[in-house]
């Protein structure tokens, strides 16, 4: 189940903020970008980068996931291992609000976000 409207534009504002606050300078995004997306009750942290083999396609790169509970009112948090699945961050795998989520992230004490 997707979010309800006006959460999603409370979301959508939190993270364009934060990603005009993060995002590489205007010369380097055409070899590293940050970008976000909303999916159902998620909001996944991505980076941009071209491809190896052909740097003409982009590859985008999910480091940090949030999942938003209804029913707790919190959110869950994620950051992808090596192996490509999804792990509960577990320093603080519950956080009360996105913003939370987004320190968590930037913080990154045990580096799990962005090796």
């Amino acid at each position: 189940m997707a979010f309800e409207l006006p959460s999603t534009v409370d979301i959508i504002e939190i993270m364009e903020n934060y990603i005009h606050r993060v995002r590489p300078p205007e010369h380097i995004r055409e070899k590293l970008d940050i970008c976000y997306r909303i999916d159902n009750q998620s909001v996944f942290l991505s980076e941009v980068r071209p491809m190896f083999m052909n740097p003409t396609e982009k590859i985008q790169s999910d480091y940090a996931k949030a999942v938003y509970v209804k029913k707790t009112n919190k959110w869950k948090v994620y950051w992808m291992r090596a192996n490509l699945k999804w792990y509960p961050y577990d320093p603080k795998p519950e956080v009360g609000s996105l913003k939370a989520f987004l320190k968590l992230v930037d913080e990154d004490e045990y580096h799990c976000f962005k090796g």
